[in-house]
C-alpha cells in the first residue's frame, strides 16, 4: 500500500446488511469499483462492498463501492 492510498476494507456481511438499512438503498444503487483495481484487498471478489476510508482536507471521509467486472 502507498502512502498517499486511502485504506480499503472488505465489509462483512453483517455490517453490508446494516449499511443497506441505514440509508435504505439495494447493492444495485452504491458506486462501482473494477476488480482489477490495484487498491482492492487481495481477498475481494465480485459483488463483495468495499470501505474506503481516508482523511481529505482535515476531514474524515469514507466511501463505499460494490466490486463488479
Amino acid at each position: 500500500m502507498h502512502i498517499l492510498q486511502l485504506k480499503h476494507t472488505k465489509l462483512k456481511k453483517e455490517e453490508l446488511e446494516k449499511l443497506l438499512l441505514k440509508y435504505n438503498i439495494s447493492l444495485n444503487q452504491l458506486p462501482r469499483i473494477k476488480i482489477t483495481d490495484p487498491a482492492l484487498p487481495p481477498d475481494c471478489s465480485i459483488s463483495d462492498v468495499v470501505k474506503i476510508e481516508g482523511v481529505i482536507d482535515n476531514e474524515k471521509r469514507i466511501y463505499f463501492r460494490v466490486v463488479t467486472i
